[in-house]
């Protein structure tokens, strides 16, 4: 059982609107099948700026643990709560979360979920959920010893993707669920047009904000914790992005030259597209396709806050028929929608939305894709295939089923343990802090 080491908010941030909002997020998430991304922010408008934190802290919290929660509320209750009643199921989820894993003291934690109950207009219930609250307190210690020799509430995964893992990495697998359920760092890529990693290092720590350098990226900074970007020196003006060591090897990786035309693939939120335009500023043409009108926006803000420019395309990246101009690119990255199993510490929703059915069909669509784009690319030229998988479906077998396919495919080992027969370079998550990541390097002969 964790600890109460990770949380540090004091009464003073708690009150009932971030309860009940935080209850309301949760249950659009897990019974509506809407993506934190989206329903957080939306929460977030709607309450005081200085409980925007503890919103974030509660809803990535319950979901991170939601079985376990899920089995002492149960526990505890004689029927569930169903219907219109649901969301007070996961207000007190939100309680259990406090009194089991954050600082707030529990008479404070029981008190103000209790009031989060006028929020969600079910007054009438208000003695229900103090009771629930406090039969868990004095059942704690009990409840927990039942939770200790069960997988699924020990490590808090949907069994679909425990069974994989134990395939993929039978000596490894709990640690990688471990990791997943950790707090992820705060990493920045620093823009060297601005500042050596080491200069803006220093400039960090005069403003208090402390920081390692990555092993692996060498344009990487992990914070000690994190901060609001409007603390950061230069932000607004490109000086740095907020961006994961392993995300930031795409443009490290890939490598772009001056005067050569690249495409970046299912481009957006747009992070891997700024990478390889501040390392390589010289290019002929910068070219960034999503499928997704509005995260393509996102691609947008994001060069317009570092000062670049690059050819947005609103298109299928698997049909380059209905937006290609024929013109074919010197390197190509496939950053492949996945299974984005290899962030789950970051989006820890991605357990209770994604399904087992899901990894073949997105097996399919990697592959579509990667024949689709293939086609792009010039002779001797380079494609770049990415994911935040850690999945072999989705990593190593597509790619051995590609060289298979492709003669004119050759894999370009990216470290001595990259060759035909296992290729590419698997990153897990929490290997030297980093995100779970996969890439592949082809070059077309």
């Amino acid at each position: 059982m964790q600890n109460k080491t990770g949380s540090q908010w004091g009464v003073n941030l708690a009150n009932q609107n971030v309860r009940a909002a935080a209850a309301q997020v949760l249950n659009n998430v897990v019974e509506r099948g809407e993506s934190l991304s989206n329903a957080l922010p939306l929460a977030q408008q709607t309450i005081a700026v200085r409980d925007k934190a503890l919103l974030q802290e509660l809803c990535y919290g319950v979901l991170r643990w939601l079985p376990r929660l899920d089995f002492f509320c149960k526990s505890l209750m004689d029927k569930p709560l169903t219907g219109k009643k649901r969301p007070l199921h996961y207000l007190v989820l939100v309680g259990l979360y406090q009194l089991l894993y954050t600082r707030i003291p529990a008479h404070a934690a029981v008190a103000d979920t209790v009031n989060g109950v006028k929020e969600l207009k079910a007054p009438a219930l208000k003695g229900l959920i103090n009771a629930v609250l406090r039969n868990f307190q004095r059942q704690e210690e009990s409840l927990i010893a039942q939770v200790e020799n069960n997988i699924t509430l020990t490590y808090c995964y949907p069994s679909w993707i425990v069974k994989r893992l134990q395939a993929n990495y039978p000596s490894n697998y709990q640690a990688i669920l471990e990791a997943g359920n950790e707090r992820a760092p705060m990493w920045l890529r620093v823009n060297r047009r601005h500042y050596s990693p080491e200069q803006y290092q220093t400039l960090l720590a005069e403003s208090d904000i402390t920081s390692e350098t990555s092993t692996i990226s060498s344009q990487a900074l992990r914070l000690d914790k994190p901060v609001d970007v409007t603390k950061l020196t230069g932000f607004d003006q490109g000086a740095s992005s907020v961006q994961d060591a392993a995300a930031q090897m795409a443009a490290l990786l890939l490598d772009a030259q001056p005067g050569e035309r690249i495409l970046d693939a299912c481009a957006a939120p747009g992070g891997k597209t700024a990478h390889i335009l501040e390392n390589q500023p010289d290019l002929q043409a910068m070219t960034a396709i999503d499928f997704d009108q509005k995260r393509l926006l996102r691609v947008q803000e994001n060069l317009d806050r570092i000062g670049l420019n690059a050819s947005l395309i609103h298109g299928d990246a698997s049909l380059p028929e209905t937006w290609w101009d024929e013109q074919q690119f010197d390197r190509i990255l496939l950053d492949a929608p996945c299974s984005a199993t290899g962030v789950i510490r970051r989006h820890p929703d991605i357990k209770w939305l994604r399904r087992d059915s899901d990894i073949a069909e997105l097996v399919q669509l990697q592959k579509a894709i990667l024949k689709a784009n293939w086609a792009l690319l010039k002779s001797g030229g380079t494609l770049l295939y990415a994911t935040c998988s850690i999945l072999a479906d989705e990593n190593t077998q597509q790619i051995k089923g590609f060289l298979a396919e492709n003669k004119d495919a050759i894999l370009q080992p990216i470290n001595p343990d990259d060759t035909p027969e296992n290729p590419g370079w698997q990153i897990l998550p929490g290997q030297e802090y980093m995100d779970g990541f996969y890439y592949a390097k082809l070059r077309k002969a």
